[in-house]
């Protein structure tokens, strides 16, 4: 079969719009190199502009703690006030205010032959009357109270109550004295005592304390939720993460090298937290801080015209769950606590 030639017209268009292809290649290939060589200063510059800050952070022994807490107010258990149940004469009065009773001894004894006896351990509180004074039906005599074992009623709102039960540990802290006993839940009412948008529930506390402390003084009941003891400790901001979540810190080599030392860690308070593998009491390490020279900025201004505003980096932010409550009872707050932490960040 004969080969079908090509008309003579049409050979230079052909040759033409190869030679416009070649053309095109070749700009986009220059055109590639130039942006190439452009980046790579570009590149250079940044790096030779750029530097590394690391903040120094030191592990240390501490205790960690999570807690929520509650507003109360101290209440006597147990308090009694002994009328006369007909109008008689005082004959007797075997107790003066301030003394302490025992159950079953004889406080007052009137003419009539009513003797009023103590119910239960106590103080006498208030004494209305003296041996010889007249009294009508119905009058105070005198009023005794249990100082020593009180009791504390707080209401829990609907976000913490499943971390409140009954047998749970805590403590209770005087505002006035600053005084802090230990106690248990003893019970719960799980019927809300709020009509509002939010339930709350209450919880009684039994605790026993000073003489120092009265009924009706404000208090604060510490919930623990979590909590590690003499634990190795480490600032929150001194460690970081990589691309797994898994936590790492920096630690300088003998060559002066910064190397990545992963870690275990384990209850946060958001501001320290347990190292419970990787590090020791004493351990000094390093966070990374990334800065920019201000004339980074101008590269690209003289590059393509414009202004860049370099980033500061990131900031932590520690926040405290805090909640009041509307109604009565006072305050629910969710408190995170540190003892004894380890050393502060010293810029390096």
């Amino acid at each position: 079969m004969a080969e079908t030639a090509i008309p003579a017209a049409k050979e230079p268009a052909r040759r033409k719009r190869k030679r416009k292809t070649v053309r095109k290649i070749i700009l986009t290939i220059f055109i590639l190199l130039v942006l190439a060589a452009a980046g790579w200063v570009v590149y250079g510059r940044l790096k030779n502009e750029y530097t590394v800050v690391y903040q120094e952070y030191t592990a240390g022994t501490g205790s960690i703690s999570n807690s929520l807490s509650f507003s109360g107010t101290m209440q006597a258990v147990s308090n009694a006030s002994y009328t006369a149940s007909s109008a008689t004469t005082v004959r007797a009065v075997y107790f003066a205010e301030g003394d302490r009773v025992k159950a079953g001894d004889k406080l007052i004894r009137l003419t009539s032959g009513q003797t009023v006896e103590a119910e239960f351990d106590g103080t006498v509180n208030q004494l209305y009357f003296a041996a010889g004074d007249k009294v009508a039906a119905g009058d105070t005599l005198i009023q005794v109270v249990d100082f020593s074992h009180m009791k504390v009623s707080i209401r829990v709102d609907e976000y913490d109550i499943s971390s409140v039960h009954v047998g749970t540990e805590c403590r209770v802290t005087t505002t006035a004295t600053e005084e802090t006993f230990p106690c248990r839940i003893a019970s719960i009412n799980y019927v809300s005592s709020s009509t509002g948008s939010v339930a709350y529930y209450t919880a009684t506390a039994y605790v026993d304390v000073s003489d120092t402390v009265y009924p009706g003084m404000q208090v604060t009941v510490t919930v623990p939720e979590e909590e590690a003891t003499n634990v190795v400790i480490l600032k929150a901001d001194a460690i970081s993460f990589d691309r797994s979540n898994h936590a790492f810190v920096y630690r300088q080599s003998g060559d002066g090298q910064m190397t990545q030392t992963m870690i275990t860690t384990g209850v946060s308070n958001g501001n320290y937290v347990e190292i419970v593998e990787g590090l020791q009491d004493g351990d000094v390490v390093y966070a990374v801080a990334q800065k920019t020279d201000e004339n980074t900025g101008n590269i690209f201004s003289n590059l393509f015209g414009g202004q860049m505003i370099m980033g500061q980096g990131q900031q932590r932010n520690n926040n405290n769950f805090n909640r009041n409550s509307f109604q009565g009872g006072g305050t629910n707050n969710r408190n995170t606590q540190n003892m004894n932490p380890g050393g502060g960040g010293n810029a390096r």
